[in-house]
C-alpha cells in the first residue's frame, strides 16, 4: 500500500511537478488546492458542467427576485403617497383575492399542453407590460407620483401593490416547479443551495438598487428598473433552453414518454379535507402562519411611523400640491418625504436580507444541532413574544425597525426551515395536497387577518401599537403553547414511525415522469424549505422571496410563494 506521502505526491499533476519557476508552481497548486475545496462543498454529484447550468438556470431566479425586492421595496412608498398609509391594510386584504385569481389562471395554463419554459414568456411579458406601464403612469402629472395629494380612491396605488403581490406568488411558484422537473435527485442535493444563493444576492441588491439611486433617479424610474428585470429574467432563460434544453424537450423526441398521461390534479378542497381530519397539520398551519398576524402589525407600525417621521422632517407646505387647504387639513407627502421613504424602506430590506443570510449560513444548522428540534420550535414564537414586548415599551421607529429586521431574518432562517422538518412524519397526501392549501392560501389568510387589526386601529400610531400589541401577544403566547404541543408530537412520531395521513396516500396525484419527478416530489417534501414562492410578502410569506435555508440533513432547500 502507498504511503500518505505517496498519495499526495500522484494528486499533482505532471504539469506541476514540471513547473520550472515558483510563480508556476503556485498557480497549480493553487488550482489544485481550489478543486479540493469545490469537492467538499459541492461533492462528486455537481461536477463543474453541472455548476455552470446551475449558475445558468440561477440567474433566472436572480433576475426574478431582484426584481420583485426592487418593486417590493417601492410598493408602500407609492401606496401611501397615493392613496395614503392608513389603505395599506385594505390593500393587503383586497390582494389575497387578486393573488387568488391570478394564481387559478396560472392553474389554467399549468393544465394545457404549453411547454413549461414558454409560461416564463407568457407571464414574464405580462408583467413587463404591467410594470412598463405603472411606471408611465407614476411620472404622469396628475395620475403620478407629482400630484402629491392622497386619496384612497387613486387606483394606481392599488394596481401597483397587487401587481407586485401576485408577480411574487406565481412566477417563483413557476421557477421552483420548473427546477424540481429538470434536476435529478442526486443534481438538486447539490445545486439547489447555489440557486438559492443566487436569489438570495438579488434579494439584497434590488433593495440597495432602490436605497441608493431612488433620490437621483425617481421613484418611477427605480419602477422602470424593476421592470425590465422581467425581460432579463426570460433572456436567462432563453439562454438556458437554447443551452440545456428542459425534461418536456426531451420527452417530446421519446415516443415512450410521450404515450403517458397525466392524472386529474387533487383541487384545494382534498388540502382542506386533510387540514380538518388532523391534528397534527393543523398545528402545522399555526406554526407555518400565524405568526404572520403579528409580522402584519409590526410591519404596518413601522410604515406609520416612517410615514409619520419622514412627514415631519420634510413637511407639506402652502404651495405644494400635497397641501390639503380643506378644514380637514389632511395634507399628503411632499417629494422629499415619498424619497426618503422609499430609501427606507430600501435600507430596511437590504438590511433584513444580509442579516437573513448571514443567519442562514453560519446559525440555522448550529442551532437546531445543539438545541434539537423540540426547543427550537419554541425560539421563534419566543422570540416574537420578547419583541412585541419590547416595541409596546418603546415605540419608535428604529426600535420597531429593529424588531421587524429580526421577526423577518428569524422567520426565514429559524421558523421556515423548523416548520419544514414537521412534515417528515407525513404521508405525500399531506405534504402536497395540505401543504400547497397552507402554503398559497392559509398564510395568506393569516395576513389578511392581521390587516383587519391594522386596519382596526389606523387611526393613529398609539392606538395602533397599545391595542396591536395586545392581539401580537396574544397569538405568540398561543405559538408558544403550539410549539411544545408540536415538539412533543413530533418527537412521538419519528419515534414510533407512525405517517400522518398514511390512508391517503393512494390519492397522491402520479406526475409524468415516474422515476425523477416521483423521486423528486418526495425530495422537495423532505427539504428543510419546500415552499414554492416568495415566502411572505412584506409579512413575508408564502412564497415570496426566494429565501435561503440551511440544508438539515443534506437536502435541498426548495424557496416558497406570496
Amino acid at each position: 500500500d502507498p504511503e500518505e506521502g505517496d498519495d499526495e505526491f500522484f494528486d499533482i499533476s505532471l504539469e506541476e511537478h514540471r513547473a520550472s519557476s515558483p510563480l508556476q508552481r503556485m498557480w497549480y497548486t493553487t488550482v489544485r488546492w481550489s478543486q479540493k475545496l469545490y469537492v467538499r462543498l459541492y461533492g462528486e454529484d455537481l461536477p463543474p458542467s453541472e455548476m455552470l447550468r446551475t449558475l445558468c438556470l440561477g440567474m433566472t431566479l436572480f433576475f426574478m427576485i431582484g426584481g420583485y425586492w426592487l418593486l417590493r421595496s417601492l410598493k408602500d412608498p407609492i401606496l401611501t403617497a397615493l392613496c395614503g398609509v392608513t389603505v395599506i391594510p385594505k390593500a393587503k386584504m383586497l390582494s389575497v383575492f387578486v393573488v387568488l385569481g391570478v394564481v387559478s389562471i396560472y392553474n389554467k395554463f399549468l393544465d394545457s399542453d404549453i411547454a413549461r419554459h414558454k409560461l416564463f414568456y407568457v407571464f414574464g411579458m405580462f408583467y413587463f407590460f404591467l410594470f412598463c406601464l405603472i411606471s408611465l403612469l407614476l411620472m404622469h402629472p396628475t395620475i403620478g407620483l407629482a400630484n402629491q395629494q392622497e386619496d384612497p380612491w387613486r387606483v394606481l396605488g392599488w394596481i401597483s401593490y397587487c401587481s407586485i403581490e401576485s408577480f411574487g406568488s406565481v412566477m417563483v411558484s413557476l421557477f421552483w416547479s420548473f427546477a424540481n422537473s429538470n434536476f435529478s435527485l442526486k443534481t438538486a442535493k447539490a445545486s439547489y443551495g447555489v440557486m438559492v444563493a443566487t436569489a438570495q444576492v438579488g434579494s439584497i441588491l434590488g433593495p440597495t438598487v432602490v436605497n441608493l439611486y431612488a433620490v437621483k433617479m425617481g421613484v418611477a424610474n427605480c419602477y422602470l428598473v424593476g421592470a425590465f428585470c422581467m425581460l432579463a429574467l426570460q433572456g436567462s432563460m432563453y439562454t438556458y433552453i437554447s443551452l440545456y434544453g428542459s425534461s418536456e424537450t426531451k420527452e417530446n423526441n421519446d415516443p415512450s414518454a410521450a404515450a403517458k398521461k397525466k392524472k386529474p390534479k387533487a383541487g384545494v378542497l382534498e388540502g382542506l379535507k386533510l387540514f380538518y381530519k388532523y391534528n397534527y397539520v393543523k398545528g402545522i398551519f399555526a406554526i407555518s402562519c400565524l405568526f404572520m398576524v403579528e409580522v402584519t402589525i409590526v410591519d404596518y407600525t413601522m410604515k406609520v411611523l416612517a410615514r409619520d417621521y419622514f412627514a415631519s422632517i420634510h413637511p407639506c407646505e402652502m404651495g405644494m400640491s400635497c397641501y390639503d387647504n380643506s378644514p380637514e387639513a389632511n395634507h399628503g407627502m411632499s417629494e422629499d418625504a415619498t424619497a426618503g421613504f422609499t430609501t427606507f424602506m430600501g435600507l430596511f430590506g437590504q438590511a433584513t436580507n444580509t442579516l437573513s443570510f448571514l443567519l442562514s449560513l453560519l446559525g440555522t444548522s448550529a442551532v437546531i444541532r445543539y438545541l434539537g428540534l423540540r426547543l427550537t420550535l419554541l425560539l421563534f414564537p419566543s422570540l416574537c413574544l420578547a419583541v412585541i414586548i419590547f416595541v409596546r415599551l418603546k415605540p419608535t421607529l428604529y426600535v420597531v425597525f429593529a424588531a421587524m429586521m429580526m421577526l423577518k431574518a428569524c422567520s426565514y432562517s429559524l421558523n421556515n426551515p423548523t416548520k419544514e422538518m414537521l412534515y417528515q412524519p407525513t404521508s405525500s397526501a399531506v405534504r402536497y395536497k395540505a401543504k400547497s392549501w397552507i402554503d398559497i392560501f392559509g398564510a395568506r389568510g393569516s395576513k389578511a387577518l392581521g390587516s383587519v387589526v391594522t386596519n382596526a386601529f389606523s387611526d393613529s400610531a398609539s392606538s395602533l401599537i397599545s391595542n396591536g400589541s395586545l392581539v401580537g401577544m396574544a397569538v405568540a403566547s398561543f405559538l408558544i403553547w403550539n410549539a411544545r404541543f408540536m415538539g412533543k408530537l413530533f418527537d412521538e412520531y419519528t419515534a414510533s414511525g407512525h405517517v400522518v395521513g398514511e390512508e391517503d396516500e393512494g390519492d397522491l396525484v402520479v406526475l409524468e415522469d415516474d422515476n425523477n419527478n416521483q423521486e423528486m416530489g418526495k425530495l422537495q417534501g423532505d427539504a428543510d424549505n419546500t415552499s414554492c414562492a416568495i415566502e411572505d410578502d412584506d409579512e413575508i410569506g408564502p412564497e415570496e422571496e426566494g429565501q435561503s435555508s440551511e440544508e438539515g440533513d443534506d437536502k435541498p432547500a426548495v424557496v416558497a410563494m406570496v
